[in-house]
Order: C-alpha cells, then structure tokens, then sequence
C-alpha cells in the first residue's frame, strides 16, 4: 500500500512544458551545452559546477544586510535519477532525448489504474496536481544527478558500511515482517522524515517544494512535505557537540561569495543517507545563477561508509507560494489501516481463502 501523505487541495502548483523550439533548456543555460549535430559537450567526463559555468553577467539580488537573496520558493522537482542508469554511457541526454524520457515517464503516472487492482486503491495523483508534469519542472539534461565520479554513480560501500547494512538487515528480520508492527514500516509512513528534508535535499517525488527565509544571522529552509524546517545558523557559533544529533542533523553555514556553504554532521543514524552512518558529513552550495534558478550542489562524505566522498548537483527553479500546511496525519490513520489489513489477509489465508 502507498504511503503517500494526504495534501490539501489548495496546493497551487504549475503546469511544465517541454521547451517550445528554438528555446534554450534551462540545464543547456547553466554550461550544459550541446555540440551542433552531436552529443553533448564533455560527455562522460568530469565537469565543473553548472554556477560556475553559468553565465557571470548575472547580478544576485541582495537583502538589505548586503547577503546574496535566495528568499521565496523553490522546487528540485525532476526526473533526473541520482545514479545513471547502467544502459547510459553518457553524461549528458541531448534535448530531444531528455524530452522523450520525461514524456514516457509523465504517460506512465497520469496513466488510469485498472479498477479493483491493489495501485487503484489510493487517490488519483492527477486530480490534485501530484504528477511530477503538473508541478513547476527543474529540467536536467544530466544522466544522473550525481557528476562526481565521473560514472555517475554511488561509490561501493567499503567493508564498515557492508557490515553496518547486514546489522541493519538483521536488525529489521528481528523485529518481524514490515507489517507486523507499526515501527517496522518506513519512516516516512510514519510521518516522521521524509527524503525533501535532507540534508542532502533529495526530490520528493511529489510536493518537492521549499521557502527559503533569511536574516543576517541565519538562513531558514521550509520543507513542504513533513513541514520540516532547517535553521542554519551564519553567525559563526562552533560546530556542536558529538552528542547533539538529530534526524537532519546539526548544520552551520558561511558565505563564500555569492554562494551560501552549509556544512552538516552529527546525524543520528537512524534516517540514513543511501545507508550511511552517524559519521556522514553533507556540505551543500546553493548559488542563485537567474532569478528563477538557483544551483543546488553536495558532497556526501563517510569513511564508515565510502572510500571517497562523492558529489551530485541539480537545478533548483522558483515556484509559486505560498507553502499550505502539509499535515501528514493520514499516516496516523493510515498505519492503523495498514496494519488492520494486514491482519485481515492473515487471517484469510488461514481459513485457506
């Protein structure tokens, strides 16, 4: 069953559309240029950060403390995966295929579930505007979301992170069946964390929306889904103590030019980043390139997990707000009904039915 939180059906959202011909794509306009009649440019190889590439004519909004602005509303919306696939060898789709792609993928969640099916059973994503296509679109001619390494994809676990994840494995097998008590489903079920909230800031599938606040002293972000809200402190207080933790961690910033820097450690372990562990430190870079844009880059790092840390990066565009109260409280009912079928189909196959 999904578990999918309940939205209200005021969220404003926007409809995407592929780019008219003869338009520049937004990931094309942030130094992902194609070559005429070819692949794209540096395919399969490193490359610099979309910012830097970008054009540097552009002049970033200030607020009245002189910082660079990245207040209002954002979204990481996209259907750009964080790890190329294995059939792709290349690092960057030309237009025409990132537009095949997207279009495939939009056909198949607004497509009709077949009635008295068990993916029927939930509420069409399309009437409330919950499809990816419906909302305002971070386009991405990227393969993958992941630039460095170079082969798009999530270094191999070393041998603490493979023992770590076979204590885990053992851990869930201990406690019985997902179904067999309310902790054993996943966290966002639950209404506890879901994977917007980061850091790192993943895309949500649906409701992938943020509100960036700001002052002289701190930098707020607001996540849609859960409601979660980060505060970054710039003031230059120092790191926390080892036994301050928290589900996203504890997180300082800085400005390096125009880009805002935010550092974060003591994680509690207990939401893991593609199964990471409480040493996992995420340094994130936002730098606004247009008004409607910004570029959102992090490295993950873990030597109790991986050898070598590894970077992604995305586009991140302005959406329209304001943010409506996400109110997750369908999980709390939602777990009882899980449970309760889960009991229901026990119970039938026991009568042999």
């Amino acid at each position: 069953m999904h578990h999918r939180a309940l939205v209200l059906v005021g969220i404003v959202t926007l409809v995407a559309a592929v780019p008219a011909a003869g338009q520049e794509p937004a990931a094309e306009a942030h130094g992902q240029r194609t070559a005429p009649g070819g692949p794209p440019c540096c395919a399969g190889q490193p490359s610099a950060s979309a910012a830097e590439a970008h054009d540097q004519t552009y002049t970033v909004p200030r607020t009245p403390d002189g910082q660079p602005d990245l207040q209002g509303f954002w979204t990481n919306q996209t259907y750009t995966p964080l790890e190329r696939p294995d059939s792709v060898d290349k690092a960057f789709y030309t237009p025409e295929e990132a537009a095949a792609i997207e279009q495939g993928r939009a056909d198949r969640e607004t497509a009709q579930t077949v009635p008295g099916t068990i993916p029927d059973v939930h509420y069409d994503f399309t009437q409330f505007g919950l499809d990816r296509s419906q909302s305002t679109f971070a386009r991405n001619l990227r393969t993958s979301l992941i630039v460095d390494p170079p082969d798009g994809r999530i270094p191999e676990m070393n041998a603490a992170g493979q023992r770590r994840a076979e204590e885990r494995r053992a851990a869930r097998e201990a406690r019985g069946g997902q179904y067999d008590r309310a902790e054993n489903l996943p966290l966002g079920a639950r209404c506890i964390v879901m994977r917007g909230a980061g850091p790192p800031m993943m895309n949500a599938g649906y409701n992938a929306n943020y509100h960036i606040v700001q002052n002289r002293d701190h930098v707020m972000i607001l996540t849609e889904m859960i409601h979660d809200a980060r505060i970054i402190p710039l003031d230059g207080r120092p790191a926390p103590p080892a036994g301050a933790r928290g589900w996203m961690g504890q997180s300082r910033g800085r400005w390096e030019g125009d880009t805002l820097v935010v550092e974060t450690t003591n994680f509690n372990g207990k939401n893991p980043f593609r199964g990471s562990g409480p040493a996992l430190e995420v340094t994130e870079r936002f730098t606004r390139v247009a008004d409607d844009t910004m570029i959102y880059r992090f490295t993950v790092v873990d030597p109790e997990t991986w050898d070598a840390p590894w970077t992604a990066e995305m586009p991140m565009k302005e959406t329209i707000g304001p943010i409506f109260e996400h109110a997750c409280h369908e999980g709390n009912y939602g777990l009882t009904n899980i449970l309760a079928g889960a009991r229901e189909e026990e119970r039938r196959a026991a009568e042999g039915r």
